[in-house]
């Protein structure tokens, strides 16, 4: 991303960005399945974004920074609290999605399954 990088388009996405774990370049270096971004007519960035298994890596490393410590070490209430905002995200839509966040959380796929069923559960009722 030369020259582009004190624009103030790229001051504007960078934090989406970063949360979506995606990567700037340059509009010269855009593939077909890159998003362009245009200021006043003028192709000014692009934007990759990561592979949906990579994103639920990365938004799990953010919410365990947020969060101060590994997920695992958190209790079981918050852990069913980021059970439901990661479904609420789509996580579970991605292949292993379940394997992958049972695993940051340090328990079983069971258990995942269990925190969305109770979720689920309280929802219909």
């Amino acid at each position: 991303m030369t020259g582009q990088a004190d624009h103030p388009l790229v001051a504007a996405v960078k934090p989406l960005v970063d949360a979506l774990g995606a990567e700037l370049l340059g509009p010269e270096q855009a593939q077909a399945d890159d998003v362009v971004l245009a200021w006043e007519g003028r192709d000014v960035l692009a934007v990759r974004l990561p592979q949906l298994s990579d994103s639920l890596d990365h938004i799990l490393a953010g919410m365990a920074r947020r969060h101060g410590m590994p997920l695992a070490d958190l209790d079981r209430k918050t852990k069913q609290l980021i059970v439901r905002t990661l479904e609420a995200r789509g996580a579970f839509a991605v292949r292993h999605g379940v394997e992958t966040v049972a695993g940051a959380l340090g328990v079983s796929r069971f258990t995942v399954y269990n925190y969305l069923n109770r979720e689920n559960g309280a929802k219909s009722e």
